[in-house]
């Protein structure tokens, strides 16, 4: 969800077309695996905590509830804005505690939903995602166009939340018990399916203004994780609103 083109962007190395291809392989797969990792991570404390009333009760019955919905904001401000401050190390420790924070936020979903559904939805999630991000790599159509329309989505998603989670006939950021719940959760997977093609492209695309700047490199590859963990994310959850099935 991020653009890094202008924000860290050296000039471009002179290599071989064949060591730029091979490190552009190299590059997104450390992206991906970054991402694989913080999703995991975020699906084992969610678990875990998960097993543990006294810490549900904790996280959801007590004024820390609203640190716990609010501290993903944060991480998302203080790692977009700090980009160029911050070293590469830091970015990655802020990356890991955004995962785990985003576990304990999840936790309620091992509580209202089906171990078999919550599987399910999480494979569907998965193979839409991958679809998707390997539409962006391989497309030659310019995505770019998409980038102001999808940013919109963003917002009205993020504000949508806002407004549903103080309405009282929902029950839950998970649980789309009414018209706009449902309406909400459709329009966020159809933004965030859209924004995991544009990100993938994005990064491609940056590659090549970074190869040869083994710091700017390490910067982007940590946001460009960053920014497909939380479109999967995204996607996940609310695909869970819609086809999880219920405890």
């Amino acid at each position: 969800m991020a653009e890094f083109d202008d924000r860290l962007a050296p000039s471009r190395a002179d290599v071989g077309t064949a060591a730029v291809d091979e490190g552009l392989r190299s590059y997104m797969l450390g992206i991906y695996n970054y991402m694989a990792l913080g999703v995991a991570l975020t699906g084992v404390v969610a678990f875990f905590t998960a097993q543990s009333p006294a810490m549900l009760q904790i996280l959801y019955g007590t004024p820390l509830k609203w640190a716990i919905f609010l501290a993903p904001l944060a991480f998302v401000l203080a790692m977009n804005f700090g980009l160029n401050r911050l070293s590469s190390g830091a970015l990655q420790g802020l990356f890991w505690a955004f995962a785990a924070i985003m576990g304990l936020s999840l936790a309620s979903i091992f509580v209202v939903y089906t171990g078999e559904s919550i599987a399910r939805v999480f494979f569907i999630t998965t193979a839409a995602f991958a679809a998707l991000s390997l539409y962006g790599y391989t497309t030659k159509r310019d995505l770019g166009p998409w980038r102001t329309f999808l940013m919109m989505g963003v917002f009205g998603v993020f504000f949508g939340i806002i407004f549903n989670s103080f309405v009282p006939a929902v029950t839950g950021w998970y649980e789309p018990s009414n018209a706009f719940g449902f309406a909400l959760s459709v329009i966020a997977v159809l933004v965030f399916a859209g924004l995991t093609a544009w990100d993938t492209q994005n990064l491609k695309n940056t590659y090549y203004t970074v190869v040869g700047d083994s710091t700017a490199m390490a910067k982007v590859t940590i946001m460009g994780a960053f920014s497909l963990y939380l479109n999967f994310v995204i996607m996940f959850t609310h695909l869970l609103s819609l086809l999880g099935s219920r405890e």
